[in-house]
């Protein structure tokens, strides 16, 4: 498969193991919506390895096996703002802006953010919230749930690229990142549905 590296389709295929124990043939629609639309949006297709497939879907895997589908849900969403958000960001006509700062960087800069970027993360994110409302428990609350949580974990992603990351990737590297990222947004979709379900 032209989307991932050998070692990440091995990694991918033990994933979807886990994902689809977990949550069945719905958990997998929605790991297949990410890897899809995120392969599609990225020039070239964008050959994963198994670190970025453990980064981008290790907390997604560990809440299937958990049973927590709104925490599932949650991290996929992440995932798929992140990505969104970086690929249609690119074709952004204005410079990217750190989110921490305001100040103008070069696209591609670690916690640069563009509206056309946060607009199609949100999309994203919806996207994946409307897939799990479809598949999942029929109670619009859920698909607020994962979108705020796809959203949050897009903006954490940038925040932590802005503070921790950095240029150099000096603390955190992008996979540890985006591990950070997919944890917030199942951890935050879980609360998110505890608490106002």
């Amino acid at each position: 498969m032209r989307w991932l590296t050998a070692a990440g389709a091995s990694g991918s295929a033990r994933r979807g193991n886990g994902d689809g124990l977990g949550m069945g043939w719905r958990g997998l629609l929605l790991l297949l919506a990410f890897l899809v639309s995120g392969s599609l949006l990225t020039k070239g297709g964008g050959r994963r390895n198994a670190r970025q497939v453990i980064a981008n879907g290790g907390a997604a895997a560990a809440a299937a096996l958990l049973g927590s589908w709104p925490a599932f849900a949650g991290a996929i969403a992440a995932a798929t703002a992140d990505t969104w958000a970086t690929e249609i960001g690119a074709h952004s006509s204005s410079a990217p802006r750190l989110i921490t700062t305001r100040a103008a960087v070069p696209p591609g800069a670690h916690g640069g953010v563009t509206l056309l970027g946060t607009v199609g993360g949100v999309l994203g994110a919806v996207m994946i919230a409307t897939l799990a409302w479809v598949t999942g428990p029929r109670d619009l609350r859920l698909a607020g749930v994962v979108t705020v949580a796809g959203v949050a974990g897009m903006l954490i992603d940038s925040l932590l690229g802005a503070t921790v990351q950095g240029p150099n990737d000096q603390w955190l590297d992008n996979d540890a990142v985006n591990l950070a990222t997919t944890l917030a947004g199942a951890v935050i979709a879980a609360a998110g549905w505890r608490l106002y379900c």
